[in-house]
């Protein structure tokens, strides 16, 4: 099958260089000027108008051709699954975000409803989420701290927490980081800035996520053990909160912790068997449900708060609340967060959406998702909401159980609002410490991504670096600053990765118009008299020195050393020319020291090369530095008497070039060729262009 695959060819035509490609392709000099452009792109047509719309409410264009025969029920039967899950996890998730849990509730139902009209995934269950609500957490606690909210007692010692007080300004300053969060959303996706996810990388949003895990199991300890710890803010604070929950770990409540391990002992051993029995069960089974029904009517009937100090949910209002507008004056306060949760809820939405969307077949378009998780938190963050996301358990869910468009998600919001209106103030006697357990159980999955480092040093190491450094980084810094300083070293691994590329010689393979690096291949063969150099990346400011020297090294030609010797023998030259007395002796002394110049350096045992080719395919770019090391390289190897040229140029380099004024009337297009054996053939045959290229594949 090999040798089958191997086709013989053979070519005949013109050695071309960019002029003549230029000629015999035609080269056009259109160009669309600036203002026909603007006058494109702000021109209103019917159709254009209606696109538009559709594209900004896609609801209007999928909603009249939804197939209610074939997705209806499951649709349907998801949606229930998926809204019966929000109850524990939306309750549980307020914790994190320090916050009543009725919040949580209504972040399950509003935000829902507006994706639901404005999204374009369909599959993926935006809600409540762990690592947007410990960042959500970190900015409430911060900013309204217990300290804050301590009211002196009767006593001369004695002193009271106003919780009352504290949760109110919790929840006005969780509304109004999530209205700015949404702002951020909204505006970036107007502006088609939807590509801003690409500077999360897979390993860095999974290593985040996976140090926000441990904030969140942190974060979690006083509600399992029942002590109250100091809150600490900034960097190492995670280190220093450790510490005093090991320093309280003395206050312990019994109650407390074993109602913790026993409900975390249960939900694990409840999802192992829920995992055995989902092969003969279309449905999950809800375990997170019945935990918090089981622990609810055991708190209640045992009295655990008032017999064993047990810390419950408390008070759960039923109904909706009318819209609120956000305190302006925390808002400079905050933009740093609400920026850091505008991305993190961006990328963890948009990835997954991608990954279901491939799957499936479809397009999900990343600047809609901008413009509807925008909507669905500054809306939400009207109606006291938190950050949303998207929640990979909730998607499993929703997917596996029959979902097939965002018809699911609408119906999981109205399971909650039935759940706002009639049923939420059954779980008033929840313990708090089985919310926190069942946010242990959830974590386990980001858990499991430590296994991500043995992967990545088998593919890719720097992948694993980044991996590794955004964890240390989250996990030492708060996650928002931990964010930005992971995107920094993810940047900065990409900046060094351009700085050290492979520099390689390159050869012909035997009988073909391929050049591969001689130090790769057996039988690749340097070309006789030319020597063809490539970097593996672009040439740029940054590592402009660096291919110069490489050059240098790998043709071992040293143009300054070679050049300071031809200087002393042209300095010689003069000497002897002032005392020669004969035209005659004149003439022979040139000869002998023309004979000279053309030899090699006497400090080096390498010959000079005829020529010199440049493969530059690898360049996407050239900044006026890069301009400046090819004009460099060409003057310097010209005076030492060696040809340059330069191939597989791009259109982009080449106009680079000419706006850097590398051309004149002495260096033309003609040094460059649109391919590496064109530029080789040139070289052999000096100006004869009209070659015969032969090759057997």
């Amino acid at each position: 099958i090999a040798e089958m695959k191997r086709v013989p060819y053979h070519i005949q035509r013109d050695v071309l260089d960019e002029l003549g490609v230029d000629q015999v392709a035609e080269k056009s000099d259109f160009k669309i000027s600036a203002k026909e452009k603007l006058r494109d792109a702000v021109r209103c047509t019917g159709p254009r108008f209606k696109s538009c719309f559709l594209s900004f409410v896609p609801l209007l264009a999928w909603l009249p051709r939804y197939p209610f025969r074939e997705n209806a029920i499951g649709d349907l039967i998801s949606g229930i699954s998926v809204g019966i899950m929000h109850l524990p996890q939306g309750m549980a998730y307020a914790l994190l975000a320090a916050v009543p849990p009725v919040f949580g509730l209504y972040s399950s139902f509003y935000p829902i409803l507006i994706y639901f009209i404005f999204g374009t995934s369909k599959h993926i269950s935006v809600g409540t989420y762990a690592v947007m609500s410990v960042m959500i957490g970190s900015v409430t606690e911060r900013l309204a701290p217990d300290s804050d909210f301590v009211i002196p007692g009767n006593d001369t010692n004695s002193t009271t927490l106003d919780i009352v007080s504290r949760d109110a300004e919790r929840v006005k300053i969780a509304a109004t980081v999530t209205f700015l969060s949404g702002i951020f959303q909204l505006l970036l996706g107007l502006v088609r800035f939807g590509f801003v996810v690409t500077y999360l990388s897979e390993p860095l949003v999974r290593a985040y996520t996976t140090a926000a895990a441990i904030h969140v199991i942190v974060s979690q300890l006083k509600y399992s053990f029942g002590i109250n710890p100091q809150r600490y803010s900034g960097p190492l604070s995670l280190i220093y909160t450790v510490i005093e929950v090991c320093a309280l770990l003395g206050q312990t409540n019994i109650g407390t912790l074993v109602v913790s391990i026993v409900t975390i002992i249960g939900l694990v051993a409840a999802k192992e068997l829920s995992a055995l029995a989902a092969r003969k069960i279309p449905i999950p089974i809800p375990v997170e449900l019945i935990t918090i029904i089981i622990a609810t009517v055991v708190s209640w009937q045992m009295d655990l708060k008032t017999e064993y100090g047990v810390e419950v949910v408390g008070e759960i209002p039923s109904g909706l609340q009318a819209p609120v507008a956000p305190a302006v004056s925390l808002l400079g306060s905050m933009v740093g967060d609400a920026f850091a949760l505008a991305v993190v809820g961006y990328g963890i939405a948009i990835s997954l959406g991608r990954i279901f969307a491939l799957k499936y077949a479809y397009k999900v378009d990343s600047n809609q998702e901008l413009i509807a998780l925008g909507l669905s938190n500054s809306i939400g963050g009207l109606f006291n909401c938190f950050a949303i996301s998207c929640s990979m358990s909730r998607t499993m869910v929703q997917v596996s159980t029959g979902g097939k468009s965002q018809v699911a998600g609408a119906i999981s919001a109205v399971v909650i609002l039935v759940i706002l209106l009639k049923i939420g103030e059954l779980f008033e006697e929840l313990p708090k410490a089985v919310l926190a357990a069942i946010i242990y159980v959830n974590l386990q999955g980001m858990m499991k991504q430590f296994g991500d480092i043995c992967s990545l040093w088998r593919t890719n190491k720097v992948d694993m670096v980044v991996w590794v450094m955004t964890l240390i980084l989250t996990v030492l810094f708060n996650p928002d600053m931990g964010l930005a300083a992971s995107i920094a070293f993810s940047i900065l691994t990409v900046v060094f990765r351009t700085q050290l590329p492979k520099y390689s010689i390159l050869g012909q393979v035997p009988g073909t118009d391929i050049y591969k690096p001689v130090e790769d291949y057996n039988q690749v063969k340097e070309i006789h008299g030319i020597m063809i150099f490539r970097s593996s990346a672009t040439l740029y400011f940054a590592n402009a020195e660096m291919y110069i020297d490489a050059l240098y090294e790998k043709t071992g030609v040293d143009v300054a050393k070679l050049l300071s010797h031809k200087k002393k023998l042209e300095a010689k030259r003069l000497r002897k020319e002032k005392k020669a007395a004969k035209k005659a002796k004149k003439e022979a002394k040139k000869r002998d020291v023309a004979a000279v110049e053309a030899g090699p350096d006497p400090d080096t045992d390498t010959p000079l090369p005829r020529a010199i080719i440049l493969d530059l395919s690898p360049v996407n770019f050239l900044d006026t530095v890069g301009v400046k090391t090819l004009r460099n390289i060409y003057k310097d190897y010209g005076e030492a008497g060696v040809q340059v040229y330069l191939c597989g140029c791009q259109r982009g380099v080449v106009e680079s070039m000419e706006k850097g004024d590398f051309f004149n009337e002495k260096v033309t297009k003609s040094i460059l060729f649109s391919s590496v054996h064109d530029a080789v053939l040139y070289c052999q045959q000096g100006n004869s262009k009209e070659v015969m290229q032969g090759t057997h594949l």
